[in-house]
Formats: structure tokens, C-alpha cells, sequence
């Protein structure tokens, strides 16, 4: 049996890397604004096997249509596809991430998001696409009066078997790709 489990929370190396009880903000919580190094990271897992990520592909659901155009509507829908192939000697199940984060970093929002995963069996050395729909709101911040909007600019899209920057034992490779949402 090749086991895919993966971490829904974080592990922090020490707790010197938490804030304060009496400091309320997001500052260095949870993996979406936390900027060291942690012991476990959330999403993380192990397998007997190996996997790599290719081809990431993203496009508007209706043809023809740019992703900024369709994503004016907010139930417009874009697609995110990615292979992703068992590179080791065993079966095994991987658990497909995809997170959204912002490339202007003077934006008051998440360093990344999870916005989906899947779980997917492949045999030793087969290749799998992986589709996934993301909606407005899933590419949106809120601000502080608690509105949803869209930020202009560039989204990075990425997806894996954890959280992109952060090392995984088991997963080769990360894929992102850069859309605009101008």
C-alpha cells in the first residue's frame, strides 16, 4: 500500500515563529501569510513513489475569450489544466494543489491560497491531465470593508504536490504560470 496523506494545518519549527496572543493580524499565520521556514508544511505528505508536473495550461472556459475579458463576469469560470505523470517504480496517489497568489507584492493579500486539489491514482509511469475551474471569486481579495474585488495585475497560478516554494520529498517539480488580470 503506497499511502498519499497530506497536512491540513502547519508545524511550526519553534514556537518563536507565532505571534503574540494580543496580535490579532494574519502577520506569520497559517501558511497563507506565514514567511519562514516550517518544521511541516501545510499540504504536506509522503509517498513510496514520485511525480512530476508538466504542460500547466490555463484558459478561459468560453474559446476565443481572454482570461481578463471572462473573469469581468463572476461566474466565469477559467481552466486550469497540468499533467502530471508517476515517475517512481510504484503505484500511488498524489494530491494535486493548485494555489493562487498575487506577483505585486505591495497587495495586501495571502503570499498564496490552496483554491483546489484533487486526488489522483496512477499506476508506475502513467500520465494523468488534472483539470481544474476557477471562478472570479477564486482569483478576488477583499478589502478592508469586506469587498470582494479583483486587483489589477498579474496572478500566478501554480500547481503541484504542495505549496509552491517550499521543498516536497516526493513531488519533482512545482508548475506556475503568470496570467493578467489588467
Amino acid at each position: 500500500y503506497n499511502p498519499a496523506g497530506r497536512l491540513p494545518v502547519t508545524f511550526y519549527k519553534s514556537d518563536a515563529d507565532l505571534q503574540g496572543f494580543s496580535d490579532y493580524s494574519m502577520r506569520n499565520r497559517t501558511y497563507r501569510y506565514f514567511n519562514g521556514e516550517p518544521l511541516y508544511p501545510f499540504g504536506y505528505g509522503l509517498s513510496f513513489s514520485t511525480f512530476k508536473y508538466s504542460q500547466l495550461g490555463v484558459r478561459s472556459q468560453a474559446s476565443g475569450v481572454s482570461p481578463r475579458e471572462k473573469l469581468k463576469a463572476q461566474s466565469s469560470l477559467l481552466i486550469a489544466t497540468v499533467k502530471v505523470t508517476n515517475t517512481g517504480k510504484m503505484d500511488g496517489e498524489e494530491v494535486v494543489q493548485l494555489y493562487v497568489s498575487q506577483a505585486d507584492k505591495s497587495i495586501h493579500a495571502p503570499i498564496k491560497a490552496l483554491k483546489g486539489f484533487q486526488r489522483i491514482f496512477l499506476k508506475a509511469g502513467e500520465t494523468q491531465t488534472v483539470k481544474f475551474k476557477l471562478s472570479a471569486d477564486d482569483l478576488s481579495l477583499v478589502n478592508e470593508e469586506g469587498k470582494m474585488y479583483q486587483p489589477k495585475g498579474n496572478v500566478i497560478i501554480s500547481l503541484g504536490g504542495g505549496q509552491p516554494d517550499v521543498k516536497n520529498a516526493t513531488t519533482s517539480n512545482v508548475v506556475q504560470k503568470s496570467i493578467s488580470l489588467k
